[in-house]
């Protein structure tokens, strides 16, 4: 717990990538499949950066494996991304979904951890239930248009992103000296 409530900012900054990759979706939603395939490439790079930043120096005994997946998983997403500009829209859609599936069960199991130290783990469950959400919607109604899928993504993109700051905002009070649990919110 404290090193997660230590390396709050690597969470803050994982939710800034976010809301900027999904404003930008929503300021371009006509953009050619090329630029959303290498523009979500760069944000699950970004994404997965900070989560292993956030493993690494917050390894002190507590089970990090779950940050360290979540990195890698989405560091591959954004490779693939960028290895293969030429996907069609349904690789991509796949790509995405497989991404937001695999991050929200970690997220969930990382709530589910956490919920002993803090009390509103729920953002983290709320985060993690609109990835798992997001990646099933994009599985069963892969033909819509490239601009629905591109609003969708955007709009996950600025919720993931707002929770994610949320919760790093929240875990940046519980490292302060003393600070023992953080209190529900009135």
């Amino acid at each position: 717990m404290e090193a997660l409530a230590r390396n709050w900012w690597a969470l803050v900054l994982r939710g800034i990538a976010g809301v900027i990759f999904g404003v930008l979706t929503f300021m371009f939603p006509a953009m050619t499949l090329a630029v959303l395939i290498l523009l979500f490439g760069a944000y699950a790079i970004v994404d997965g950066v900070f989560n292993l930043v956030a493993a690494v120096s917050g390894r002190t005994g507590q089970p990090w494996w779950h940050l360290v997946l979540e990195g890698i998983v989405s560091i591959a997403a954004g490779v693939i991304a960028f290895a293969w500009p030429g996907l069609t829209a349904l690789a991509l859609l796949w790509v995405i979904a497989g991404w937001a599936i695999i991050t929200g069960v970690l997220e969930i199991v990382a709530a589910i951890r956490l919920r002993k130290h803090i009390d509103n783990e729920w953002w983290l469950v709320l985060s993690g239930v609109a990835s798992v959400v997001f990646g099933g919607l994009l599985i069963v109604a892969p033909v819509a248009g490239a601009l629905a899928v591109t609003l969708w993504i955007g709009a996950y993109a600025v919720i993931f992103g707002a929770l994610m700051i949320a919760l790093g905002l929240r875990l940046r009070r519980h490292r302060q000296p003393g600070a023992q649990r953080i209190p529900r919110a009135a």
